[in-house]
């Protein structure tokens, strides 16, 4: 991880002047992770994305140097989505917003696509377990549902309250 990454990276709760930019690393980050559905990161999914999953998720997002690099999208204790821009992968900015997701909730579970490597990589390096499968209908892929349980000494007061 750059030395500098953590420090001048903020997490801060979504507004909603940050949709542009949201939708934005969700597209760049989304078409390449999910090279098996069609249109990814555009039209259709793009209005689905602006209108369903930024209105009726938690949203987080992380700014570095101004600019947000980064969405997490919680609906309670599930990770519903987790974009990071691809310049700003490998930085340490996907870790320290699943920490944030664990400092609100404890105990966390998403879903991720079987075709999805490298993303099952990572969760997996974050202590995500493999608890059950099942197929999307919409897309005929294979979903893992994955769960980490609550840290034994959770990091008080490091969630970001704004």
């Amino acid at each position: 991880m750059p030395e500098n990454a953590s420090r001048s990276t903020v997490i801060r709760r979504y507004a909603p002047e940050d949709e542009d930019a949201a939708v934005d690393v969700w597209s760049r980050a989304g078409g390449p992770a999910h090279p098996f559905i069609p249109g990814e990161g555009e039209g259709e999914r793009a209005r689905k994305m602006r209108e369903v999953y930024l209105v009726h998720a938690e949203n987080w997002v992380a700014e570095t140097d101004g600019r947000v690099v980064a969405l997490l999208g919680l609906l309670g204790a599930e990770i519903g989505g987790l974009f990071v821009a691809p310049e700003a992968q490998g930085t340490g900015v996907g870790r320290r917003l699943v920490e944030h997701a664990a400092a609100l909730h404890g105990a966390l579970t998403l879903e991720v696509y079987e075709k999805n490597t490298a993303a099952r990589g990572f969760y997996a390096r974050l202590g995500f377990v493999e608890e059950s499968r099942r197929v999307d209908e919409e897309y005929d892929e294979v979903m893992l549902k994955l769960a980490r349980p609550a840290p034994e000494h959770p990091a008080r007061g490091r969630a970001a309250n704004t």
